[in-house]
C-alpha cells in the first residue's frame, strides 16, 4: 500500500524559494492586487460602454433596450448552470465571464468595429461596402477574439476549475450571454429611436421586429458561436501534457470555427430575401441541436466517471458502499440535498451540496490520474479533497445513503474489489504507484471505519434518515 508524503499545513506559495522556504511576493503578485486590478478594469469598461451605448440610443432608448435585453439573460444563465450541475464551478468564474462579455468584450468590439469600418469606408470610398465587409469579416474576428479572451483567462488562471468540455462550454456561453446582453441594448435602443422618428408602434414597429429576431428567434446565437471556442479549450484541458499538438491547436481551431459561423450568420442578410431564414434553418438550428446533444452526452459521461471511480474510495473506507451510486445520479444527489435540508435545515443542504461537489472533483482527479493526465500535485490535491469530504461526512453520508435507497429500491451495485495499483507517469522524473488506501486519522479526527461509525443505508428508516 502506497505511503503518502506528509499533508501540508498550507499550500505552497507561488513565489516560494527553493527548498520549501517561502519568499516574499512582490506587491503586484498579491491576490488582492490582482483582484482589485481586474475589478477596476471591468468597472471602467462598464462605465465607458454605458456612456457609449447611452449616447447612441438616448436615455429613453437605453432604458427600453435594457428592459427588453435583460429578458433572455436569466434563462440562458440558468441553462448553462444546469449543464454544470455535475461539477458546478464557482460563481466568481461565472460573474467574471459575464462581466467580461458585457463590459470589456463589448467595449473592444464597439471601438474596433467602428474604427475598422470607418477606415475601410475612407480607403474605398464605398460606405455601403464597408458596412457589409465590417459585419461579415471584421465583426466576427474582433468579437469572437474579445470573448475568447475570457475563456483563455479562466483556462490559464483558474485551471483547477477548468477540466473539460462542459467547463469550456459554460464559461464561453456565459461570456457570450453578457456580450449579447450589451449588444441587444444597443440594437433595441436604436430600434426604439427609429420608431420615435417614424411613428412606428405595436407589432409592426422596428423595435418589435428587432426583439423578435434577436431575443425570441436567436437568443442562443452569440453563445453558440463562442461555445465552439470553449469546446476547443475544453478538449485541450482534457489532453495530457505530452499531447502538445492537441493542447496548442484545438483552442485556435475552435476560435476559427466560431468566427466562421459568426460570419455566416452576419452575412445571411446578403443572401437575398430569405437568406436569413435559410441560414437559420439549415445551419443555426442543426448546430444548436448538435452542440446541445454533445454537452448533455458529456454530462452523462461525467456521471458515469463518478460511478466508476468512487468505488475505489468506498473499498478503502472513505465512502460507504451506496455513495458512489448516489453521487453518480443527479436524481439521488437532489434527493440527498432535499432530505438534509428538510431534516437539519438549509445549511445542511448546502453541506451535502459541497460534499457532492468535492466527491465529483475527487472522481475526476482520479480519472485524470488513471489516464496519465494528472499533474505533479495529484497526491496533495487528492488529500485536500478527502479532507473536505471527511469534515462533512456526518451530515452528507446519511442523506446520500438514504437517497441511494430511495432512488434504487433494488440496491446499488456493490463496489468492485480494487487490488491492483495504478501507475501515473507525470513526465517529471518520478511517478506514483497508487492504490486506494485506508483513511489515516487527521489531527483531532480519529478515524473509525464506516462499518462501525456509520450504519449502512439499510439501517435507516426510509422516511427518517437522520435519527433524533
Amino acid at each position: 500500500m502506497a505511503a503518502f508524503p506528509p499533508y501540508p499545513t498550507h499550500p505552497p506559495h507561488p513565489g516560494g524559494a527553493p527548498g520549501g522556504v517561502l519568499g516574499h511576493a512582490h506587491w503586484w503578485q498579491r491576490r488582492w492586487v490582482r483582484y482589485g486590478a481586474l475589478v477596476t478594469l471591468l468597472a471602467l469598461s462598464g462605465l465607458v460602454i454605458l456612456g457609449l451605448v447611452r449616447r447612441q440610443t438616448g436615455s429613453e432608448g437605453f432604458l427600453v433596450g435594457l428592459g427588453l435585453a435583460v429578458l433572455p439573460v436569466p434563462l440562458l444563465i440558468a441553462a448553462f448552470r444546469w449543464l454544470d450541475r455535475v461539477a458546478p464551478g464557482p460563481w466568481r468564474n461565472l460573474l467574471f465571464a459575464f462581466a467580461w462579455g458585457a463590459c470589456a468584450a463589448a467595449l473592444i468590439a464597439i471601438v474596433a468595429n467602428s474604427f475598422a469600418t470607418r477606415w475601410i469606408a475612407t480607403a474605398t470610398a464605398d460606405p455601403s461596402g464597408a458596412d457589409t465587409l465590417g459585419a461579415t469579416v471584421i465583426a466576427p474576428v474582433v468579437e469572437e477574439s474579445a470573448k475568447a479572451a475570457a475563456v483563455l483567462l479562466v483556462f490559464l488562471f483558474r485551471r483547477r476549475d477548468f477540466t473539460g468540455i462542459v467547463d469550456g462550454v459554460v464559461i464561453a456561453g456565459v461570456t457570450a450571454t453578457g456580450f449579447a446582453f450589451t449588444e441587444n441594448i444597443l440594437y433595441l435602443g436604436n430600434a426604439f429611436g427609429t420608431d420615435q422618428l417614424t411613428g412606428g408602434s405595436g407589432f409592426v414597429s422596428v423595435t418589435a421586429a428587432t426583439f423578435f429576431v434577436r431575443v425570441v428567434m436567436s437568443p442562443f446565437a452569440h453563445p453558440l458561436f463562442t461555445v465552439l471556442t470553449g469546446i476547443g479549450f475544453g478538449v485541450a484541458a482534457m489532453s495530457a501534457d505530452h499531447q502538445r499538438v492537441r493542447r496548442t491547436l484545438l483552442p485556435p481551431a475552435g476560435l476559427l470555427l466560431a468566427m466562421g459561423m459568426h460570419a455566416l450568420w452576419n452575412g445571411s442578410s446578403t443572401f437575398g430575401t430569405y437568406g436569413f431564414f435559410a441560414v437559420y434553418a439549415a445551419f443555426m438550428v442543426p448546430a444548436f441541436g448538435l452542440l446541445t446533444w454533445l454537452v448533455i452526452w458529456t454530462r452523462q459521461r461525467e456521471l458515469r466517471t463518478v460511478r466508476e471511480e468512487l468505488p475505489a474510495y468506498a473499498a478503502a473506507g472513505w465512502l460507504s458502499a451506496p455513495e458512489p451510486y448516489a453521487l453518480g445520479s443527479m436524481r439521488a444527489r437532489r434527493t440527498a440535498r432535499d432530505v438534509a435540508a428538510r431534516h437539519l435545515g438549509k445549511e445542511a443542504g448546502r453541506t451535502v451540496a459541497e460534499y457532492e461537489a468535492y466527491a465529483t472533483s475527487l472522481a475526476f482527479l482520479r480519472h485524470r490520474g488513471r489516464m496519465g493526465r494528472a499533474g505533479a500535485d495529484f497526491v496533495v490535491r487528492e488529500r485536500e479533497l478527502l479532507h473536505e469530504l471527511w469534515h462533512r461526512r456526518d451530515t452528507a453520508r446519511p442523506a446520500l445513503e438514504h437517497a441511494a435507497r430511495v432512488t434504487a429500491p433494488a440496491g446499488p451495485p456493490q463496489p468492485p474489489a480494487y487490488g491492483h495499483g495504478y501507475g501515473y507517469g507525470y513526465g517529471y522524473g518520478y511517478g506514483y504507484g497508487y492504490q486506494p488506501y485506508a483513511a489515516p486519522p487527521y489531527p483531532g479526527q480519529p478515524y473509525a471505519p464506516p462499518s462501525s461509525a456509520h450504519p449502512t443505508a439499510a439501517a435507516y428508516d426510509p422516511y427518517r434518515p437522520y435519527r433524533p
